[in-house]
Order: structure tokens, then C-alpha cells, then sequence
């Protein structure tokens, strides 16, 4: 197969004129074609169009690679999760069910080793009904909320699957997917994504799956303990049992501060940057115009998105993080009496607004408390003085553009604030660092002349949002375990170690072959890749 890049097609023509212009390209007959990527191209506002990469084959691929500038060799999709050649009686545990607990439990499933998976939260349908219920009545379900329960925080967000992590078991994730009921154009879309419509089917049906397997996935089932033995893992506690165990992955998202309390004296932690800021609003129609010109709104296109950054003077960074288009600012609490929020968008992307998060990344250093648990620490602070600022009942803060930036409270105009359960106008720089808000009031004007009608007066700000990544990294040797405790695998984003649902996918995959290479007998140093030495990125598309 051939991999060719930079195939142009018009917003009106038919993707059946990709033959046409392969063959053109190539100047040799094409006998197949995939789409392997497709993306808009809307650098010049004048002639918006797409750009597809296509895998191809012809009959004589070194005379068509020898035409063509943009073609390559197609690389080879070769991922598949291992077998295991030694089944224990012992069943593996994994605790958590987002995207690393729940790729990591069907990695196992699919190698016979019947893995145990312990939630806290409920499964989607219950859970569905309580975030409902916090959106519509302020009523917080402390153990199954937007942060817990089947599918983890990234089932009521957008479900973007953009990563700037390059893996093998990209495309094999992705195709797990969209067997389970994702659109299938996420497999080749430039900018995937699911819809938090969409996204709680699609867990269940991994779930199903991975208990057609021999697994089993047990709701409502926090972790409370870890027993030990020389240095060993040897059982995982439970409110009901302690569940004999020598293997665990510990999957339990950037939001288990009480799991977290409960490990720091028994595994290594450290504290880790992350970023926090607000979410912005505008109107969708505005950003299309913005991004798209006269082809706003044309029905190929679908609503626009975008993606912004710039390092201030002093080294203070601002960028857009977790942009939602057509959707809504959603109640991210997990805790009573806090407030946090976070994005989300249905799968057609069809709502009035268009939010993302403006992020502004803290360092340790910035972090008023020390040890390991400091920036959770300092996230708790913030998100109880956002909740008693908006006067309770989880409504949040929030403030116009124009008021933030002019140093006073207006009212709200063109653009309504979509947060439920509701706002309470505040002045955001009373609830935020001002090394935040600071740094956000410098950007905003920045990030105007980069996209026009960015810092329009009538812009909704809503804060905080405080949870943009893990505030702590659970450290782990070459082999993905604990240094401390043989047998645990701290994974994906609540451990430190990804940043998104695909790099969390991706390190719940990684875990589960470390897992079962050390059931083998085998090293798992092959595992690893040189990520595991520097922080997760916050922009990989969490909750993203």
C-alpha cells in the first residue's frame, strides 16, 4: 500500500472523485483506497476546502512512489494486545473504569487472564440520571458525578480523541471504538470525537463485551485499601471484601483525591504542574464566522473549532484547552460544597455556544501548600471559594468578557451562559490566583487579533476550571509498577502519566502488557517509551 498525503476536494464535490485524483497524482491506476485521515483546510479563508490522506494500492508501487512527492510507503497497522501463555488462578484487578481502567481491562479480557474491575461510580444509565440530577435540581452524588462512574470523566465531555501522542495503538484503539458504536469516521477524521450523547453507549458496550470475556466490572465499588506483604501487593479492600490480588492497575482518574490521601504513605507521589482558568463562551455562529468567512455554515464543514497560545512577557503561558463546539459548559464537581467545570458537546455539535477552557499552567512552586498532595490541596481551596462565591447549590461564577477585563460586573448579553444548574455574576478576579486571571486578562486581546471576536465584551467567562490534569504523578520503575509495591500499576491520568482520553487509553494498553509480560516471566522494559520520563501534557484532548 501507498500512503498519499495532500489530496484537496472541494466542500461540494463527492468523495468518489478521490480515485480521480490518486490516479492523477500517482499517474497509474488505483485498484483500492481508504480514507486514513481527512481535515479542513481553512488557512485561507477564500477557499476553505479539504485535505485527505489516502492509503492505496496499485499494481506497481515503486514507479508510483517514484512520481509523486506526497506518497510514501504506507505504514503498517500491526498493533494487536498480547496473549498470555500463563493464566493464573488469581484474577488481575483494575480499579477504575475510564478510558485507561477500561482499555487496560479489555486488553486483559482479551488475553484470558477474566479481570476484576472495581468503579466507584455507576454505570452509565444510573449515572446519566444523577449528573442529570446535579444540571437540573444543584444535587450532588459524591461517588458517581461527571468524575466517576462508567467511562470516567471524558463520558460527559466531548469525547475528543485528538492526541499529540504518537503510538502504534492509536489505530487500534480507535477501530475498539467504533466497533462499540462510535461514528466510524473517527478512525480517519484529523479532529475525532464521540459526543457525550454517544459516549456512555459506547462504554457499555465495552463493559459488555469485556464481560462476554470472562470479566467482571463491579459498580458502586470503591477502593479503600491495599493490603501488602513484604514489599507485594497481596489484596485489594473493598467496603464489602478484600479481594486477593498480586496484580492491580490503578486507574482511577485526576479526581480520587481520597484514593490519592489514602496512598500517599504507601507509594511514592509527587507533586505535578497543571493548569487552571476559566471557560469562555461565545456563540457558535460567531466562531465560524471567524474561522471560515463566506463558507460559515456551510453543511459539509459542521461548526468550527481552534486552538490558541501564547507565552506573555514574564514566561506566564495561556492557551485554549478542551474546545467544545456547539456545546455546553457542564458542573465538573465530584466533592460537596465545590465548584469546578469542565466542556462537553453531543455528537452533532448542535448547540448555541461554543466554550473551550482558557488554562494558565501552575508549577509546584506556584502551589501554596507542599508534599505531594499540595496543588490537590490548593484545587479544593479554589473550588470552595468558586462555590461560596456563587452563593451554593453548585450554581458557578461567572462574568462577561468586558466586566473582566474593564474591573467590574456587567450583565449578560448576545452570548447566555450555559453552565447548569446556573451562574451567579461575580467578579472571577476574587475567586482565582491573580497570577491566573492576571495572565488570562493579558492573553485575551492576544488571542483576539488571532481570531477576530475572540475578547468581544459580551463573552461568557465561568470558572474555575481547576482539573485539567492530575495535580499529582504516582512515580513508577521501567517495568510501569510502583517502586514501592510490586504487583501495582499506577495508570493513565489520575497517576500522572497521560493526558486524555487516547494517551489514557494508550497507558492503560501499556500497563496491561507490562501486567501480563510480568505473568510470563517476561521483562517489561519493552513497554516503555521515553513519555514515561517527562510530565503528561495537558493538551492531549482531556475529557476531553
Amino acid at each position: 500500500m501507498i500512503r498519499l498525503r495532500n489530496v484537496p476536494l472541494g466542500l461540494e464535490e463527492d468523495e468518489s472523485l478521490l480515485w480521480d485524483r490518486a490516479r492523477q497524482m500517482l499517474k497509474t491506476n488505483v485498484t483500492a483506497l481508504r480514507i486514513a485521515r481527512k481535515a479542513v483546510d481553512a488557512r485561507r479563508r477564500s477557499d476553505v476546502h479539504f485535505v485527505y490522506t489516502l492509503d492505496v494500492a496499485v499494481r506497481d508501487e515503486a514507479s508510483a512512489l517514484a512520481q509523486c512527492r506526497d506518497a510514501a510507503p504506507a505504514p503498517a497497522n500491526d498493533y494487536a494486545p498480547p496473549t498470555s501463555a500463563h493464566i493464573p488462578a488469581e484474577r488481575p484487578v483494575v480499579v477504575g473504569f475510564g478510558p485507561a481502567g477500561m482499555f487496560a481491562a479489555l486488553a486483559l479480557a482479551l488475553a484470558g487472564l477474566r479481570p476484576i474491575v472495581l468503579e466507584r461510580g455507576q454505570d452509565a444509565a444510573a449515572r446519566t440520571e444523577t449528573v442529570e440530577r446535579l444540571r437540573r435540581e444543584g444535587t450532588l452524588d459524591p461517588e458517581s458525578n461527571i468524575q466517576f462512574g462508567e467511562g470516567g470523566a471524558g463520558a460527559f465531555s466531548d469525547g475528543k480523541l485528538s492526541t499529540g501522542v504518537k503510538d502504534r495503538r492509536i489505530p487500534w484503539v480507535l477501530d475498539q471504538l467504533a466497533a462499540a458504536g462510535a461514528p466510524a469516521d473517527i478512525t480517519y477524521e484529523a479532529k475525532p470525537h464521540i459526543g457525550t450523547d454517544r459516549l456512555p453507549g459506547v462504554c457499555a458496550n465495552i463493559r459488555r463485551r469485556i464481560v462476554a470475556l470472562g470479566g467482571q466490572v463491579r459498580f458502586s465499588t470503591a477502593l479503600l485499601g491495599l493490603e501488602t506483604a513484604a514489599g507485594r501487593l497481596t489484596g485489594a479492600v473493598t467496603a464489602r471484601e478484600t479481594i486477593p490480588c498480586s496484580s492491580l492497575i490503578l486507574a482511577v482518574g485526576h479526581s480520587a483525591r481520597d484514593t490519592f490521601e489514602m496512598l500517599c504513605d504507601l507509594i511514592p507521589m509527587a507533586p505535578k504542574p497543571f493548569a487552571m482558568g476559566v471557560r469562555i463562551e461565545h456563540r457558535q455562529s460567531d466562531i465560524d464566522r471567524a474561522q471560515y468567512g463566506a463558507f460559515a455554515g456551510h453543511p459539509a464543514l459542521g461548526p468550527a473549532d481552534y486552538a490558541l497560545a501564547v507565552e506573555l512577557p514574564g514566561g506566564r503561558r495561556c492557551y485554549s484547552f478542551c474546545m467544545c463546539p456547539g456545546g455546553q459548559v457542564v458542573p465538573a464537581a465530584s466533592e460537596p460544597g465545590m465548584v469546578c467545570t469542565n466542556g462537553a458537546s453531543p455528537c452533532r455539535r448542535d448547540l448555541e455556544n461554543a466554550n473551550a477552557a482558557l488554562l494558565v499552567p501552575a508549577a509546584p512552586e506556584d502551589f501554596p501548600y507542599g508534599g505531594p498532595l499540595g496543588g490537590m490541596a490548593w484545587q479544593r481551596e479554589l473550588e470552595r471559594r468558586a462555590f461560596e462565591a456563587a452563593g451554593g447549590g453548585y450554581r458557578a461564577p461567572a462574568q462577561t468578557v468586558g466586566g473582566f477585563l474593564q474591573g467590574g460586573v456587567s450583565r449578560f448579553g448576545r452570548v447566555r451562559p450555559s453552565y447548569e444548574p446556573g451562574v451567579t455574576v461575580c467578579d472571577l478576579r476574587q475567586t482565582l490566583p491573580p497570577f491566573i486571571t492576571g495572565t488570562i486578562a493579558d492573553a485575551l486581546p492576544v488571542f483576539d487579533r488571532k481570531l477576530r471576536g475572540f475578547a468581544a465584551a459580551d463573552a461568557v467567562l465561568t470558572g474555575p476550571e481547576t482539573r485539567s490534569s492530575s495535580p499529582v504523578r504516582m512515580l513508577r520503575t521501567d517495568s510501569l509498577e510502583s517502586p514501592a509495591l510490586a504487583g501495582l500499576y499506577p495508570c493513565g491520568e489520575g497517576a500522572g502519566w497521560a493526558g486524555g482520553i487516547m494517551s489514557a487509553a494508550i497507558d492503560g494498553l501499556r500497563c496491561a502488557e507490562a501486567l501480563i509480560a510480568r505473568l510470563d516471566g517476561r521483562p517489561a522494559t519493552s513497554i516503555c517509551f521515553a513519555g514515561d520520563t517527562r510530565s503528561a501534557s495537558p493538551t492531549d484532548g482531556r475529557n476531553s
